[in-house]
Formats: structure tokens, C-alpha cells, sequence
């Protein structure tokens, strides 16, 4: 009988869940799970997990103090949130979670690393092993070089909003875990910029991940590879082999209910044997290519004003229901 292309993947790729919908989650069990802040918000604002948000609010509440103003109490609440998702979805999976930071400190080394630090403290007071976290950090030189920091204190990276090769050889040479090259944004680009469509082996998002995925194995690098932001399931079929492939729900429905047999595309043989030229990426080589590369220019620039949007987006609807449990407070204490 004819398996799945979802089983088939699983056999040849580590399978991890693009979400914060922790429902999505355990109906389809991957090995790992990542969130960004826009999947957190959104995951927020859902009905089925308001008691999440709530618990958040009240725990930042009582510790900040009865004189704390709510402000102060929101931004508490704020960074214990994506901590708060990722503890119940380590109860559900067997790998690691994906933990942001602030995108708003992507060009900051030192802030950077002092969030990082704290999130793994929240992790330790849940009970959880940072060895099931990885670091999320956007693909910025500072943000290299914070990470760089981490993964020589134990802990594990996963360098985001990566578009570019000399992001992913930075990441590389810095040690990171893993690295996770944004397929979809990609293709998106360049739709926008050529007024062409793309298919196949021919999507300029499958070509920058299979491209980074043969510069590593061909190297020896010990860094992962991760392709995130996918828009159909035929970018997903291009890259079988993958190390990992971070794929939304919706995606993993349609992978599950589609039967054909799914050949490996990417595979560390294969890229041992490719005549490839040996890069060195400083800090000055990075910026130089950076600016030379539009797509990777553009992309990373508005993925971290996205995220940065997005947080915005979430204090905001931690600071309204804070409000909203004010005034159930008083309410309830009135009728006493």
C-alpha cells in the first residue's frame, strides 16, 4: 500500500511543526516545533487558549507586586509568554521547541544574549532541559555573533530569517545548531520582482535551500538545516532529504492525504562530490554581500520589521486583557 508523502518524509526528514496552535500540534505529532511572535500572537487570540494567557497575566501579576503598575506587569506577562506556549508543547512532542527573541534586538549582541539567557532560566523553573530549546535569533551579524556566545555556553541556535548564503556560512563558522532558510519569502521575492511564477526545482526558494543544505554537507559542517516558509507542498517535495522541514498544519493535512511515491532530493553523498568553492565570511564580507544581495536585503529587513510589528500586536492584547481581568476582579469582589 502506497504511504502518505507525510509518512515517506518523516523516513528521510525530521518532520517539525510551524506553529503555536498546540491542537494542530498533537494531531499531527512531529519531532520538533517552532513558533515566531506572529504565530504566538495568533495562537494568543484564540479562544481554546485564553486560559494560557491568563495564567501568564495573573503569575506576572503576583510576582511584580500588588503596587506594580500594569505596564509593568505586561511586559512580565510579555516575556514569559512564548515560554508559557513552548512548555505545553515540549508535553506533547519528543524534540525541541523553538523560543524568539525579541526581534526588535536583532542588532543588539549583548541584549540578544541576555534574553536568550533568561529564557532558558524559564525553562529550567518549568522543569525543561536546554537541551529541548533552541534559540531563536534573526540572521543578523550581531545576532551571529550572540549566538556564536550561546552555543559555546550549551546553549542551541536556531539562526532565523536567513535568505542568503552568506547568512547560512556565517551561521556555520559560528557553530550554530541550526539554521532555517525561509523558502516561501524567498519565492515571494522574486514573483514580485520578475513577474514570473516558479515550480518545481526551478522556485529560487528551493534553490537557496538546497544550495546552503550541499555547501554544509559538502564541508562537514555539523550545522542543520532547517527549510521554513513554505507555500505549497511541491516546495516541501523539492527538498525531501532535508535535515529538517518546518511545515505549517495546513500543509502537513495536505502531505498526509497525498499518496505518490516522494524521491530524495537532497542527500550528504551526493553534495560530497559537487565542485564547490570554500567561502570565508567575515564581518566585512557579510555586510558587502548582504548589500549586494536585494532579496536577502529586502527579506530580512521586513521579516524583522514583521516580527517586531507582531510583539507590538501582543502587548498590546496582553495590556487589554490585563484590564479585562481587572475589572472581572472587581466584579467578582463586589458580589462577595
Amino acid at each position: 500500500m502506497q504511504k502518505s508523502l507525510l509518512a515517506q518524509l518523516r523516513e528521510i526528514t525530521t518532520v517539525v511543526s510551524d506553529t503555536g496552535d498546540i491542537q494542530a500540534i498533537e494531531k499531527f505529532t512531529p519531532q520538533d516545533a517552532t513558533t515566531n511572535p506572529s504565530l504566538i500572537t495568533a495562537a494568543a487570540q484564540m479562544p481554546n487558549y485564553q486560559q494560557i494567557v491568563d495564567d501568564v497575566l495573573l503569575g506576572a501579576k503576583k510576582d511584580a507586586g500588588k503596587d506594580a503598575k500594569n505596564a509593568d506587569v505586561t511586559k512580565l506577562a510579555f516575556e514569559r509568554l512564548a515560554v508559557a506556549f513552548g512548555t505545553k508543547i515540549l508535553a506533547i512532542i519528543k524534540g525541541r521547541v523553538s523560543t524568539e527573541v525579541d526581534a526588535r534586538l536583532s542588532f543588539d549582541t549583548e541584549k540578544t544574549l541576555s534574553t536568550a539567557r533568561s529564557i532558558i532560566e524559564q525553562y529550567d523553573k518549568a522543569g525543561i532541559s536546554k537541551e529541548r530549546v533552541l534559540i531563536k535569533i534573526a540572521s543578523t551579524w550581531p545576532g551571529i555573533k550572540a549566538a556564536e556566545v550561546l552555543e559555546k555556553e550549551g546553549i542551541h541556535c536556531n539562526l532565523t530569517l536567513l535568505f542568503g548564503i552568506h547568512q547560512a556560512i556565517a551561521c556555520a563558522d559560528a557553530g550554530v545548531t541550526l539554521v532555517s532558510p525561509f523558502v516561501g519569502r524567498i519565492l515571494d521575492w522574486y514573483k514580485k520582482d520578475t513577474g514570473k511564477d516558479y515550480q518545481g526545482a526551478d522556485d529560487p526558494g528551493v534553490q537557496s535551500v538546497t544550495k546552503i543544505y550541499n555547501y554544509f554537507k559538502k564541508f562537514g559542517y555539523k550545522t542543520q538545516v532547517m527549510g521554513a516558509s513554505f507555500r505549497n507542498i511541491g516546495e516541501i517535495k523539492e527538498l525531501a532529504g532535508c535535515d529538517l522541514l518546518t511545515i505549517s498544519p495546513n500543509l502537513l493535512a495536505e502531505l498526509d492525504s497525498t499518496f505518490e511515491n516522494l524521491p530524495r532530493k537532497l542527500d550528504p553523498a551526493n553534495a560530497k562530490s559537487l565542485n564547490i568553492e570554500k567561502l570565508t565570511i567575515d564581518e566585512a564580507t557579510f555586510e558587502k554581500m548582504h548589500e549586494q544581495d536585494r532579496m536577502a536585503h529586502d527579506k530580512l529587513s521586513e521579516g524583522i520589521k514583521g516580527f517586531s510589528d507582531a510583539l507590538v500586536n501582543l502587548e498590546k492584547l496582553l495590556a487589554d486583557r490585563l484590564v479585562a481581568l481587572g475589572a472581572s476582579e472587581k466584579k467578582e469582589l463586589a458580589y462577595k
